[in-house]
Protein backbone atom coordinates (compact mmCIF):
# COMPACT_ATOMS: atom_id res chain seq x y z
CA UNK A 1 0.00 0.00 0.00
CA UNK A 2 0.87 3.40 -0.69
CA UNK A 3 1.66 6.00 1.75
CA UNK A 4 -0.78 8.76 2.42
CA UNK A 5 2.03 11.09 0.25
CA UNK A 6 2.37 8.99 -3.07
CA UNK A 7 -1.25 8.73 -2.74
CA UNK A 8 -1.45 12.52 -2.84
CA UNK A 9 1.70 13.07 -5.31
CA UNK A 10 -0.06 10.67 -7.73
CA UNK A 11 -3.52 12.27 -7.45
CA UNK A 12 -1.86 15.84 -8.15
CA UNK A 13 -0.23 14.21 -11.18
CA UNK A 14 -3.67 12.76 -12.74
CA UNK A 15 -5.89 16.00 -11.77
CA UNK A 16 -5.73 18.43 -14.54
CA UNK A 17 -4.45 22.20 -13.86
CA UNK A 18 -7.54 23.80 -13.27
CA UNK A 19 -8.84 21.81 -10.71
CA UNK A 20 -10.22 23.38 -7.78
CA UNK A 21 -9.41 22.93 -4.00
CA UNK A 22 -13.50 21.23 -3.60
CA UNK A 23 -12.04 18.81 -6.61
CA UNK A 24 -8.95 17.72 -4.20
CA UNK A 25 -10.59 17.57 -1.19
CA UNK A 26 -13.58 15.23 -2.79
CA UNK A 27 -10.55 13.06 -4.06
CA UNK A 28 -8.35 12.43 -1.12
CA UNK A 29 -11.96 11.71 0.78
CA UNK A 30 -12.10 9.21 -1.65
CA UNK A 31 -8.65 7.73 -1.01
CA UNK A 32 -9.37 7.86 2.77
CA UNK A 33 -12.42 5.62 2.44
CA UNK A 34 -11.32 3.15 0.13
CA UNK A 35 -8.50 2.64 2.33
CA UNK A 36 -10.41 2.26 5.12
CA UNK A 37 -12.33 -0.32 3.55
CA UNK A 38 -9.50 -2.37 2.64
CA UNK A 39 -8.23 -2.09 6.55
CA UNK A 40 -11.65 -2.75 7.49
CA UNK A 41 -12.02 -5.93 5.11
CA UNK A 42 -8.36 -7.21 6.23
CA UNK A 43 -8.79 -6.84 10.10
CA UNK A 44 -12.61 -8.24 9.71
CA UNK A 45 -12.87 -10.30 6.74
CA UNK A 46 -15.22 -10.07 3.79
CA UNK A 47 -18.34 -11.87 2.97
CA UNK A 48 -19.04 -14.15 0.18
CA UNK A 49 -21.39 -13.46 -2.46
CA UNK A 50 -23.87 -16.21 -1.39
CA UNK A 51 -23.86 -14.80 2.12
CA UNK A 52 -24.59 -11.09 0.97
CA UNK A 53 -27.37 -12.84 -0.51
CA UNK A 54 -28.63 -15.19 1.79
CA UNK A 55 -28.20 -11.99 4.27
CA UNK A 56 -30.07 -9.52 1.71
CA UNK A 57 -32.94 -11.95 1.46
CA UNK A 58 -34.66 -11.44 4.86
CA UNK A 59 -34.37 -7.58 3.95
CA UNK A 60 -35.89 -8.02 0.32
CA UNK A 61 -38.96 -9.23 -0.80
CA UNK A 62 -40.06 -11.02 -4.32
Amino acid sequence: MNTAKQDVESLLQKLPDDCTLEDIQYHLYVIEKIRRGIQAADTHGTLTQEEVERRLSAWTTK
